[in-house]
């Protein structure tokens, strides 16, 4: 993932570990809920298809942000946790969330 990748800056580096619309709401849930499995999270992710949250699900293992454990059974288990990494950007995206919220408070009384 960004590991092949050169950077002009550390900034645009973290853009794009978060860049996209999924990539933030993967590790944002995750974070609030725990360990998922696939169709958790495709429940919890409004509008993704199937194709966009897996190959999001494989951008974030790549990138170290993400735990993908199968079990071996029939039929197969595979659950979602955050890594160390990925558990670092929790307090970024609670920031998010908090200047959002802020925010759509702020339209909603003008």
């Amino acid at each position: 993932m960004c590991e092949k990748k050169e950077f002009g800056c550390p900034f645009e580096y973290a853009l794009d570990i978060l860049g996209g619309k999924w990539k933030g709401l993967v590790i944002f849930y995750l974070g609030r809920r725990g360990t998922l499995r696939y169709s958790e999270l495709r429940r919890e992710l409004k509008g993704i298809t199937q194709k966009m949250l897996t190959q999001t699900l494989r951008r974030l293992e790549e990138g170290g942000l993400i735990h993908r454990e199968v079990y071996p059974v029939v039929p197969p288990k595979v659950e979602y946790s955050l890594t160390e990494k990925g558990k670092s950007l929790l307090p970024i995206l609670d920031a998010l969330q908090k200047w959002g919220e802020r925010e759509t408070n702020m339209r909603r009384e003008s």
